[in-house]
């Protein structure tokens, strides 16, 4: 773990969802050096199923040596967050460090406040235990995560930096290698577990993939056949399933080595499935002819915008459209797949 200087201390650090998750833990780590933070959240009262507000942060916050100021803030409000901001000055002086959810925005602000305010994002290389997660991947995602202490020591690395380092795209891992970080199980959920790579990043550890597609799925899928369905009349799905396979060859199926399964609900829906296993590859209606490494379940609209590039993968699954069992490595695999057939659907 990296090790708390006292660098921080009487600065104000402006954090939007600091009631728990990631926010939390970059928010502790800064006010263990005595730094004042601004809680920047919407949760005010107890969630059933997400734990903490911003009253319950603000007492851990000061528990630990900082100071805090819990602000009512919806991102999507900017009267909200100018509110916030005016009460940070007001009780602690210009705030100095902030952390924002827009990567987008860095190059731009980077340069609009240089020599000023640095700016620059943060990104995990692989998946990071939350709340959030836990809703999104099911019983037993957490064994697959780091601890939300990884981003957290990388933030408080980039928060001791001079103004100067700005414009900055960090992953985390990398800046704390650069700190002397050495040994990362430290961070794991689960020492030694296979790791999910973070969904956003166009590529991931080579050791991460080698593990994963070692040890298999993870979760595994469930044995034992679906029950058999009447074949849908022809219709988007069929279509693009026709293009699909249309577009498989011994060169894809090399490169994924992987069945899909697909559990599609709605008009044209039903089980369908994509062989990139056998030679020459497969895909259409019904199960495959051996078992699925990854069973993906979605609306048919959502289906036929995944592969059509109207909608990623990713996004489908973070915001609960898209659920996946099985081998996140090969989930992965296939988004890729997808980014080079779209063109063509």
């Amino acid at each position: 773990m990296l090790p708390n200087t006292g660098k921080l201390a009487g600065c104000t650090v402006f954090i939007t969802g600091a009631s728990r998750g990631i926010g939390k833990a970059i928010a502790l780590k800064a006010a263990k050096d005595g730094a004042n933070i601004v809680i920047a959240a919407k949760t005010t009262h107890t969630h059933p199923k997400l734990p903490g507000t911003i009253y319950t942060a603000a007492e851990e916050i000061e528990a630990v040596g900082g100071k805090a100021l819990p602000c009512v803030v919806d991102v999507r409000d900017e009267q909200q967050i100018s509110d916030a901001v005016d009460k940070a000055v007001k009780k602690f002086g210009a705030y100095t460090i902030a952390k924002y959810g827009m990567s987008m925005c860095v190059l731009g602000m980077a340069e609009e406040f240089k020599g000023e305010i640095a700016v620059n994002a943060l990104w995990p290389k692989t998946a990071i235990h939350t709340a959030a997660m836990d809703m999104l991947g099911g019983s037993g995602i957490e064994s697959q995560c780091r601890k939300v202490d990884i981003i957290a020591d990388a933030a408080y690395s980039i928060f001791k930096k001079p103004k100067s380092f700005t414009g900055n795209f960090v992953i985390d891992e990398n800046i704390l290698k650069e700190e002397g970080i050495k040994n990362f199980d430290i961070y794991a959920v689960k020492p030694g577990h296979p790791l999910i790579p973070d969904f956003f990043l166009d590529e991931y550890p080579e050791p991460v993939t080698k593990k994963m597609e070692s040890q298999g799925s993870v979760p595994e899928v469930k044995e034992g056949k679906l029950q058999p369905q009447p074949k849908p009349s022809s219709g988007p799905v069929e279509e693009t399933f026709k293009i699909v396979k249309a577009s498989l060859s011994d060169d894809v199926v090399k490169a994924t080595q992987a069945i899909y399964l697909f559990e599609l609900s709605g008009e044209d829906g039903g089980t369908w499935f994509l062989d990139l296993k056998s030679k020459g590859g497969n895909a259409g209606y019904g199960e495959p002819s051996d078992q699925a490494d990854v069973v993906m379940s979605m609306s048919t609209d959502d289906f036929v915008k995944m592969f059509s590039g109207k909608l990623k993968p990713t996004m489908a699954f973070m915001s609960g459209r898209l659920k996946i069992k099985g081998n996140m490595a090969l989930a992965i695999k296939l988004e890729k797949l997808m980014n080079q057939m779209s063109a063509k659907l």
